[in-house]
């Protein structure tokens, strides 16, 4: 074969791998132009329209839709520690022995209900003797009004008498309390904790008898990076698993957040609370924290959409019937969907389908959209006139 057939050979492969490579390949076109390269060579599209190059037979035809606004999910984890939703150490209000316990560890107990009581035997006696001396100060009340109704009393005996039967009745009652208080009530509704003490200890006002626990739902407090301050808000919902139960997954709401920033550690802290309906969780257990919050706008694209090349990210959208690559910035992916950061114009579309044969303000139409090309005679019609 003779030289020049030889290169003219050489030259046709290497145009059509150059023309191969600009037609499928998202910003070969783009490339090429740059270089000085022609890119208007036409290559058949669907629905009768042109390559990817705008040839002179019409516009591409592509697939596309509208931009819309989607929210960022931002996900924050942490570990907290649980507590009960209530928890009270239950305390003597005097010193004495202890006598009897009337409950037992794990028992649940109602407001009010006895748990334990103190020796009581002085007090027994001072009640009955406030009794007694009240009784005799109502006595002598009464035999100073007949008295004084009778004219033999004057005035100053009658109020002294009414004195002194207030004052047995304040030191009467003053008794009870003392006697009261050598039983020692459960303050709250919940359950005993194990008891620390036995029958005859002496024990005084700061020794703890029991603790009650009210764990018919329990809170967990963690701490929350700044950023969030804002998107976090009271009721938002939290995913939680013990860690001793890694399978273990509650759903629960945030039920307060406190009101400063640690300058420190420059965390919020959160408390949560989760149901606890069949008592499996106890205080003190740790927890990991999953909260999901709905962050900032951002416009939502087809993620097939998204594009890539030497200049980073970028989609193409129609304007004015013309192609325009876009620079993008990808913030988010979820599943089909894309979240970017972009300088999106109102009413752009953005192409999902065909990208490969687009070039910067190549022509392009969108499939569903009319025609504008004007309809050519066919042979057929041309001949049949008149």
């Amino acid at each position: 074969m003779a030289l020049w057939k030889q290169l003219a050979l050489a030259l046709a492969v290497v145009a059509a791998a150059v023309a191969g490579w600009a037609y499928w390949m998202p910003g070969a076109a783009t490339f090429l132009g740059r270089l000085g390269v022609p890119t208007r060579a036409a290559a058949p599209g669907p629905e009768g329209g042109q390559g990817g190059f705008g040839g002179l037979g019409g516009p591409t035809v592509v697939a596309g839709a509208p931009v819309r606004e989607g929210r960022a999910n931002s996900r924050v984890s942490a570990i907290g520690d649980g507590r009960a939703l209530r928890s009270v150490a239950v305390k003597p209000l005097d010193s004495g022995r202890l006598v009897a316990v009337e409950v037992e560890a794990g028992a649940m107990v109602a407001p009010g209900d006895v748990i334990a009581r103190l020796d009581s035997d002085i007090e027994e006696i001072a009640l009955e003797r406030a009794r007694l001396v009240e009784a005799d100060a109502e006595a002598t009340y009464a035999r100073v009004e007949r008295l004084r109704r009778n004219g033999a009393a004057t005035d100053v005996q009658e109020s002294e008498a009414r004195l002194g039967l207030e004052r047995a009745r304040l030191e009467r009652r003053d008794a009870a309390v003392a006697l009261d208080r050598r039983a020692i009530l459960a303050p709250i509704g919940g359950i005993v904790g194990l008891l620390p003490l036995q029958v005859g200890a002496q024990v005084g006002t700061t020794d703890e008898i029991a603790t009650i626990e009210d764990r018919s739902s329990v809170l967990v407090e963690f701490r929350v990076p700044e950023r969030v301050v804002g998107l976090l808000d009271v009721g938002a919902p939290v995913a939680a698993t013990p860690l001793a139960r890694p399978d273990l997954v509650l759903e629960g709401r945030v039920t307060a957040l406190d009101n400063r920033i640690d300058a420190t550690s420059r965390t919020l802290l959160v408390q949560a609370a989760l149901p606890n309906d069949d008592d499996r969780l106890r205080s003190g257990m740790a927890f990991s924290i999953d909260i999901r919050l709905r962050g900032d706008p951002y416009p939502e694209v087809d993620a097939l959409a998204v594009q890539w090349d030497g200049d980073g990210a970028f989609v193409w959208v129609g304007r004015d019937g013309r192609a325009t690559r876009v620079p993008v910035r990808v913030v988010q992916r979820s599943g089909q969907t894309a979240l970017v950061a972009a300088a999106f114009l109102p009413g752009d579309r953005v192409v999902t389908d065909g990208v490969q044969r687009l070039r910067e303000g190549g022509e392009l139409r969108f499939l569903g959209d009319p025609d504008p090309t004007p309809a050519r005679d066919t042979p057929a019609s041309a001949g049949s006139g008149g």
